[in-house]
């Protein structure tokens, strides 16, 4: 729908700061005309404006659109996110080799597994530096750029690492999870991470507090019905739950 749209254009803007016509486009897969009434309306709505060959986030919006810190994110709802990772933790037997997403919701995951003996794959700095203090924990960490704002690395050569490890369960986080989009990011970097471990795991569970549920960012990297098992603090709705039962998604709360 083209509300929706103008939401997920508005979101991209805002994660890119400055971005051409051509490449929303090809983001979006619409022509430049449709883009162009996009554009118009957000400009009209004052979130964005008009630069020479593309648009950037207006003056008044860009402290508002701009995700929040890592530090400031991982004080909210930490006791749901600690029963979440000592859930999760109950799922890991000695000798998985696991992945473990970057986000606040998975960053304590390690320390309910510290007598463990596993294999971590990761592109989170804090799961990385947690780590340290448990040496039966192997930890892999991913390369690429670290992105201050997430404590993580990514870069466009991680789909080609990743094809060299055998997951056998994947622990992710996400911005959001629905029935329509699956689960959802909003950083392109993080996206194409989340997207190769998907396709490179064999069990694949989600750690998701209640407010992800019925939200959806820019990007889906995994669709829903992939999913094995969900980790959460609350039980979804009815129609989340149904969808989940039908497609042999496991509900677990923390």
């Amino acid at each position: 729908m083209r509300i929706q749209r103008i939401d997920l254009i508005e979101q991209y803007i805002t994660e890119h700061k400055n971005v051409s016509l051509d490449t929303l486009c090809e983001v979006f897969d619409v022509s430049k005309n449709t883009i162009r009434r996009d554009i118009n309306q957000l400009t009209k709505q004052g979130t964005i404006k008009k630069v020479y060959g593309g648009v950037t986030v207006a003056d008044t919006t860009a402290s508002l659109k701009t995700l929040t810190p890592f530090s400031a994110r991982s004080g909210i709802l930490e006791k749901e996110k600690d029963a979440i990772c000592k859930y999760a933790a109950s799922m890991i037997n000695d000798g998985d080799i696991i992945y473990v997403d970057t986000g606040t919701t998975s960053q304590n995951l390690v320390d309910y597994i510290a007598n463990k003996q596993c294999t971590i794959i990761t592109n989170s700095l804090q799961l990385s530096l947690k780590a340290v203090a448990y040496p039966d924990l192997t930890v892999i960490s991913l390369p690429g750029k670290l992105k201050r704002n997430t404590l993580s690395f990514a870069g466009s050569e991680t789909g080609q690492y990743l094809s060299t490890y055998n997951i056998s369960k994947a622990f992710f986080c996400c911005t959001g999870v629905s029935v329509e989009n699956g689960l959802t990011n909003a950083s392109i970097e993080e996206y194409l991470v989340k997207e190769a471990v998907a396709h490179n795991s064999h069990t694949k569970i989600l750690m998701a507090d209640h407010t992800k549920f019925g939200k959806f960012a820019l990007m889906t990297y995994c669709q829903l019905s992939d999913i094995d098992h969900i980790i959460t603090d609350c039980q979804p709705d009815n129609r989340f739950t149904e969808y989940c039962l039908n497609h042999e998604i496991t509900i677990h709360k923390a």
